[in-house]
């Protein structure tokens, strides 16, 4: 007996759903999160011995050296690294 091989039909594909129209306004998250100004930041004491997660948060500042200044966007998420590690920094409006 041979064996006859044999293709099996491919299922058409469906066709794409037309995409809705982004939104004109954007979230309300979106809006809190946008920066009001920024602040200056400098590293004043040294991160080590201290928790990672403090160092963390002055690297994530944008901070390498001891007395070095950064200014940085006024958002509630750099306000929160700045809240946590603060006893290593000095903080300028």
């Amino acid at each position: 007996m041979a064996t006859e091989k044999t293709t099996a039909e491919k299922p058409a594909k469906k066709a794409a759903a037309p995409k809705a129209a982004p939104k004109a306004k954007a979230s309300a998250k979106a809006e809190a999160a946008k920066p009001t100004g920024t602040f200056r930041v400098t590293l004043v004491k040294s991160t080590i011995g201290t928790k990672q997660n403090h160092r963390a948060c002055v690297a994530g500042l944008g901070l390498r050296k001891l007395n070095q200044t950064v200014e940085v966007a006024d958002t509630p998420a750099n306000r929160g690294m700045v809240n946590a590690a603060s006893f290593l920094l000095k903080c300028e409006a």
